[in-house]
């Protein structure tokens, strides 16, 4: 009888670690999301004809992503064929943290941006840097979808 109860419990316990398992996180992409980074095209605008104006970034990150870094390859190109036009670098956080820490992080964002743009042989005179950090949202929302939108670098012509 003692063994049958132990058998009992330890096939709970099994089953529990199962169904505890299944309940696991795991990075997928979604149709507008990969991890919690916005790949949607929804509130993408453009610098130029097929150059996006903006990159997204991870919660409390200022790393470029792969598809961050591809945008900002086009928009590189683009620069060095109209060598007139000047840019503002405009860092942007979701709502979440103190307006300090949001917009050190969007500084952070739009100089990672800047940095990578003057690898590719892009003046640093012709690129101007400015943090909103979580004041221009361009999703209110309260959702992660809405808070990865808003983590971004938006590359805006100055004159």
């Amino acid at each position: 009888m003692k063994f049958n109860k132990i058998l009992k419990n330890t096939l709970l316990v099994v089953l529990a670690c199962f169904a505890l398992s299944a309940c696991a996180t795991k990075k997928v992409s979604t149709g507008q999301m990969q991890a919690d980074v916005y790949t949607g095209t929804d509130t993408v605008e453009y610098l130029a004809s097929g150059v996006p104006d903006r990159v997204f970034f991870a919660t409390n990150e200022s790393v470029l992503t792969t598809a961050s870094r591809e945008t900002l390859r086009k928009q590189a190109a683009w620069l060095r064929k109209n060598s007139d036009i000047n840019i503002v670098l405009e860092g942007h956080a979701d709502e979440r943290g103190t307006r300090e820490y949001n917009l050190a992080l969007g500084e952070r964002r739009a100089n990672a941006a800047k940095d990578y743009l003057m690898t590719y042989g892009i003046s640093s005179d012709r690129i101007s840097v400015l943090s909103y950090g979580k004041e221009r949202p361009v999703d209110s929302g309260s959702n992660p979808l809405a808070w990865s939108k808003n983590r971004r670098s938006v590359t805006v012509k100055a004159n």
